[in-house]
């Protein structure tokens, strides 16, 4: 891997994110084979898509093209508004669609607060590892950004309170179910203590929730937006991409009157809607389709998946390796014994052709680089457990060289 080299005239924040990017497409790179069985990349499971729903809906909302055709409001189409709120309230979050501003998927949402909230120099707090295009979102802001200890409840309240007196941040990003890249959730009592230190110290927090309809086992935690300590300074961020389909590239941010408002002239400034006739496509699905019955297809797919590659890592990664087992989502999280580089790892994995991301281009402070993301829904049982027959080949080779 050659490394990041900076291109002439831009700005050192340009520099920055392109660091962080140039880390994960060296990674991908490799795992560009035909052949290949990738645990890499963080994507839902194609063959899974409800093509024939998606496309009913389309036809649908071309009904009315002289609509669906023309500009829109920066806020979002009512229809989608209403059908992610009424979603949002039957689950447990009361919300009017006025509370909602859609965007070009979660990451516009967290672009646009960033954009909104941070000035330069602004200290954004995260988990250790945290969601690597993230990264890239507040190297743009040219915030600084300070790493926060976790464990397998998420957050650290102890050490969140410390980072807090220390640094006095602005905002604190998290990911607090199904987490990426660990496949961790937070605890109910985490994100109480969390909220407490918001309401006392007065930092924003964006709470970045991709992947809660995914959950295949237990019982759903509240969000922290919903928490009274918390509610006058969260931002929520959801998406589509993983319930629905990511090519629709749709999202949204819920966020207090002043913090959408802000987020909405910055949207407004940027693409000045997001695309109407995938709105209403999506505001179709969700109200006439069958959302409900697609997303239970998913879930015991991703449950079945998710089981295969557990089976198999504690035959095929070395002794004395350690993993979690994530009870929804996209990610496992695994970390190698003592020795272990995952990069030089990946290098003589994707030569048996399977491949993974390994864990340091997540962390913000130093790289634990014994750690390694591997993500399930792509590939049915069978081809998982031809990719770990390959990763333990790999290991093999390793201990006879």
């Amino acid at each position: 891997m050659t490394g990041y080299q900076s291109p002439a005239g831009f700005t050192d924040r340009i520099d920055a994110a392109g660091a962080v990017a140039a880390s994960l497409s060296e990674i991908l790179a490799l795992t560009s084979r035909p052949d290949m069985i990738s645990f890499a990349g963080g994507m839902p499971a194609p063959e899974l898509f409800d093509a024939d729903g998606i496309s009913e809906a389309y036809a649908r909302a071309l009904t009315t093209p002289r609509r669906v055709l023309q500009y829109s409001t920066t806020e979002g189409d009512p229809l989608l508004r209403q059908a992610i709120a009424e979603r949002l309230s039957r689950q447990g979050m009361a919300t009017e669609p006025y509370e909602l501003l859609i965007t070009t998927g979660a990451q516009q949402a967290l672009s646009l607060t960033c954009a909104a909230l941070l000035l330069p120099g602004d200290v954004v707090l995260v988990e250790e590892p945290t969601y690597l295009v993230a990264l890239q979102c507040f190297a743009l802001a040219g915030a600084r950004v300070a790493p926060v200890r976790c464990d397998g409840e998420g957050v650290d309240p102890s050490a969140l309170d410390e980072a807090v007196r220390l640094h006095h941040p602005k905002l604190l990003y998290l990911g607090p179910t199904f987490h990426n890249p660990t496949g961790r959730t937070m605890s109910g009592s985490r994100r109480h203590a969390v909220a407490s230190l918001a309401a006392r110290y007065g930092f924003w927090i964006a709470e970045d929730d991709p992947y809660r309809e995914l959950r295949y086992q237990g019982d759903a935690e509240p969000w922290i937006a919903s928490l009274p300590e918390a509610a006058d300074r969260t931002v929520l961020l959801g998406s589509l991409s993983k319930s629905i389909a990511p090519g629709l590239r749709l999202g949204w941010l819920r966020a207090p009157a002043g913090m959408r408002r802000a987020c909405a002239t910055v949207k407004g400034a940027t693409d000045v809607h997001s695309s109407t006739v995938d709105q209403v496509a999506a505001a179709v699905y969700l109200t006439e389709g069958d959302m409900d019955g697609h997303l239970e297809l998913v879930r015991r797919a991703y449950e079945e998946r998710c089981d295969a590659l557990l089976g198999g890592l504690v035959h095929s990664l070395p002794a004395g390796s350690a993993y979690n087992r994530p009870c929804g989502g996209m990610f496992l999280w695994a970390r190698l014994p003592e020795g272990y580089d995952a990069t030089e790892v990946l290098r003589r994995a994707s030569g048996y052709g399977v491949a993974f991301v390994p864990g340091a281009p997540f962390f913000s402070g130093p790289a634990d680089r014994r750690t390694m993301r591997l993500s399930f829904p792509t590939h049915p049982p069978s081809e998982i457990e031809e990719g770990l027959r390959r990763l333990r080949l790999a290991f093999e080779h390793d201990s006879t060289t």
